[in-house]
């Protein structure tokens, strides 16, 4: 393996691990947003009002979306060992 092929396997794999985690991140942070609408309306400024919702949408995705996650890691994988 020379270095310009560990250096595009090294930047495929951050570019899919990017891309795997981002509905995650995605939904943590529309459900902090929402939280924080609500929490700037109401004045109620409890930490655990945010982390809470914020915490379970996260888990609720990346239970949803586990499937396609493992999917596209065994792709990578596959293509890195199977040049």
């Amino acid at each position: 393996m020379t270095d310009g092929n560990l250096v595009e396997l090294v930047r495929q794999a951050i570019l899919s691990g990017l891309l795997v985690i981002a509905p995650v991140l995605l939904a943590g942070f529309v459900v902090a947003f929402l939280t924080g609408l609500v929490q700037a309306a109401t004045g109620i400024h409890e930490p655990l009002v945010g982390l809470a919702p914020r915490l379970v949408a996260m888990a609720a995705m990346l239970v949803l979306v586990m499937p396609w996650m493992v999917e596209q890691f065994v792709e990578m994988f596959r293509a890195a060992a199977l040049p």
